[in-house]
């Protein structure tokens, strides 16, 4: 497994459309086409920052989560599993693939791969 750069950054959020309006209007990131009820991703200088209503995001306030690049999900998936590392399943997304693992202290860290834009 390589990790290749910083995926994403994502906080959770209560209310999406309140917070992206906060975001864009107000910060004055834009948002761009991945858009929903549940995740909004902004670009910030060519990296992405991300808003979530779901679960996975956290608890809106505590905002802190670490999203690593991988040039091969599948590969670092069953490298990690067959180390005895829990991992979940990765879940395939219209821009990307995730998987979540924890570090020995429970926090999340995410691993992604983009899919070829085109």
């Amino acid at each position: 497994m390589a990790v290749t750069g910083l995926a994403f950054i994502m906080y959770p959020v209560t209310d999406m459309d309140r917070s992206v309006a906060f975001y864009r209007d107000q910060i004055g990131i834009a948002p761009t086409d991945v858009a929903s009820s549940f995740w909004t991703e902004f670009d910030v200088d060519g990296q992405t920052f991300g808003i979530g209503t779901f679960e996975q995001v956290g608890t809106p306030g505590t905002g802190n989560a670490l999203a690593l690049e991988v040039d091969d999900i599948a590969a670092a998936h069953g490298r990690l599993a067959e180390r005895g590392v829990e991992i979940t399943d990765p879940h395939e997304l219209p821009a990307c693939w995730i998987s979540m693992v924890r570090d020995p202290d429970g926090n999340q860290v995410w691993l992604h791969q983009r899919k070829p834009r085109g």
